[in-house]
Formats: C-alpha cells, sequence, structure tokens
C-alpha cells in the first residue's frame, strides 16, 4: 500500500452517516497507520491493507492505531488471523483503542505474534 485512502465517509444530505477508515504506510518503517473506525463496512479495506502488510512482512512489522477509534470483533479478528499466518516474526500494535488487547487476550490468549504497545 503506497499511499493513504480512505473508505466510507459522510452520508449523502438525506442519507446516514457511514463509517470512514483511512489506512496507509508507516513513513520510514514497515508498517500500516489505520484512523477512523475498523467495522463491517470498513472491514474488506482493513483486511486488504492487513494482507499487504503480510506480503511485505519482515521480521517486525507495525500497525498503528492511535487514530483508530474503534475495532470491532472482526477487525481485532482480521488482525490475530494475520499474525498468525506469518511465516516468522511479530506485528506490534502500537496505541490501539483500550479494548483491542481485552479482545485478543479474550480470543487468543498468548498469541505471541501481537505485541500491543497500549495508548
Amino acid at each position: 500500500m503506497e499511499t493513504p485512502h480512505a473508505v466510507g465517509g459522510p452520508g449523502g444530505p438525506a442519507g446516514p452517516v457511514r463509517a470512514a477508515l483511512e489506512v496507509g504506510p508507516l513513513p520510514g518503517r514497515p508498517g500500516i497507520r489505520a484512523r477512523g473506525e475498523i467495522s463491517v463496512v470498513t472491514r474488506p479495506s482493513w483486511e486488504a491493507a492487513l494482507t499487504e502488510l503480510a506480503r511485505r512482512h519482515g521480521d517486525v512489522s507495525y500497525v498503528e492505531l492511535s487514530g483508530a477509534e474503534f475495532l470491532d470483533v472482526g477487525g481485532v479478528t482480521a488482525l490475530a488471523v494475520t499474525a498468525l499466518r506469518l511465516p516468522a516474526g511479530r506485528i506490534v500494535v502500537e496505541h490501539p483503542p483500550p479494548h483491542v488487547p481485552r479482545v485478543l487476550e479474550m480470543f487468543w490468549p498468548g498469541l505471541r505474534r501481537i505485541e500491543v504497545v497500549p495508548r
């Protein structure tokens, strides 16, 4: 993923407000930065970004989430599954929303391929 891209956004004048997600590369290190919401509406873009992250993965990849307002369980699952499928190394998840480490521990206790650096 070379440049950030957005998915979703505000609805039209009479339409509902939709979830928005922007995902782009991290400058100076291997990884991605996500801003906005990761939900059923934006998950295809999130999963595509994680697929690309795994494709380019070396020893350590970073996922910076300080701008992420929300990740649903499906979004956290996509992150965990990506880490589990790596041939080696780990993913460092930086500054996720507070519920993300709890969801990881609840469904994937002891998953050593993900390191979480809290907010």
